[in-house]
């Protein structure tokens, strides 16, 4: 018998839709966020010479040393924040990192604050470890933007985490530092502890996007190389744990994980490496292929109200449309070829929008723009 641990976990509908997408020769894929970047130069060649050396056998389990230097270097010259790499656990990939977080932090019963829309993923992470989800709404109007007071409310002294996500997935809003600080600041008084989600880092546009960690040091934050590196099946991600926590995770992980690949690890330190001029040029090219989504959803007659300042992600309001939100997505991918995610998937606040991943080449978001556009001219509202 299926245990209720695992029939409480719901499925991930955007790779549901990727799924059913992929039997098919002509859809052009708009649902998932997979970079359509290759990884830094040198990191293949990094990758292959590891092999080459042997290193296929196993590492201690939060990784290598030479790995955990050079992601604290990284916070230390992208942010300004000294991390000790004794903190850093290295992951294969960073839901790996979330799980670890969460089953360090929550027993039965306790509660996690979420924002809604939030990243599909994240209630089934609570409910794996017994926690108990609740949400803080937030609105289109204004830009999906969480504010402060919105939590006052939520957090209270039995709130065991707050799990943040900037750049954010799927409505890709960025944090400033002041709500950053705020919440710090809420946290501390109710002894809640932040989990931050900073996955999509370095991809924001036009404005600045702070780590948590520029404000407490009694934060988890996850992180990796699958979005701005662009090593999604690498799996390959860390985690900052606060010092408290240290032992408690390691022990976790020799347990569950045991290690991130060996040779993988030093590939890491290749991205990590790599120049950011190369990182420059990707979030430019990001910020045309959005501007350009931008501008097709506003012609289709669909609401957005705000403009995303980071990761890949568009939320589109459908409500005027015939259906509900999966309906109209199963509508486009019939009709027109082209798979997207229905919000349904990242809470009740988004159960009206469609999520629209602007990460593949522009030749393909031009071509589902065009098969679109009289699609939705077809359409009676």
């Amino acid at each position: 018998m299926v245990s209720n641990r695992a029939a409480d976990v719901t499925p991930f509908i955007a790779m549901d839709v990727f799924e059913r997408a992929s039997e098919r020769d002509d859809v052009v894929h708009l649902e998932v966020g997979e970079p359509d970047f290759d990884p830094p130069e040198g990191v293949v060649d990094a990758a292959i010479s590891s092999l080459e050396a042997g290193n296929t056998d196993y590492t201690a389990a939060r990784g290598k040393p030479e790995l955990r230097r050079a992601i604290a270097d990284y916070y230390d010259r992208t942010y300004g924040v000294d991390v000790d790499p004794g903190r850093i656990v290295v992951t294969p990939g960073s839901s790996p990192g979330l799980m670890l977080a969460m089953a360090a932090l929550v027993d039965p019963g306790d509660p996690v604050v979420l924002t809604d829309p939030h990243y599909a993923c994240y209630p089934n992470f609570v409910r794996t470890v017994g926690g108990k989800v609740e949400t803080v709404p937030l609105y289109a109007d204004n830009g999906f933007q969480p504010a402060v007071a919105d939590f006052e409310a939520a957090l209270d002294a039995s709130t065991r985490a707050l799990l943040l996500n900037s750049p954010a997935n799927p409505t890709g809003a960025v944090m400033d530092g002041e709500t950053l600080e705020g919440l710090v600041a809420l946290a501390e008084r109710t002894e809640t502890t932040i989990v931050a989600d900073e996955i999509y880092h370095g991809l924001d546009y036009d404005v600045d996007a702070h780590t948590i960690l520029e404000y407490t040091d009694d934060a988890f934050v996850l992180d990796g190389f699958s979005k701005r590196f662009a090593m999604t099946g690498w799996r390959l991600g860390w985690l900052v744990v606060p010092p408290a926590y240290v032992e408690a995770v390691n022990r976790l992980a020799q347990n569950l994980l045991i290690c991130a690949p060996n040779f993988v690890q030093d590939a890491g330190v290749a991205a990590l490496e790599s120049p950011p001029e190369r990182l420059a040029a990707v979030r430019d090219r990001y910020r045309e292929r959005r501007d350009l989504l931008l501008e097709a959803v506003e012609d289709w007659g669909l609401d957005l109200g705000y403009t995303p300042q980071g990761a890949y992600y568009v939320l589109a309001d459908v409500s005027d449309l015939p259906g509900d939100s999966l309906e109209v997505a199963d509508l486009l991918l019939s009709d027109a070829g082209v798979a997207v995610t229905p919000g349904v998937d990242f809470g009740d606040r988004a159960g009206e929008y469609l999520r629209l991943s602007y990460a593949t080449d522009r030749a393909s978001i031009q071509e589902a723009i065009d098969r679109l556009d009289w699609l939705f001219e077809s359409i009676d509202r």
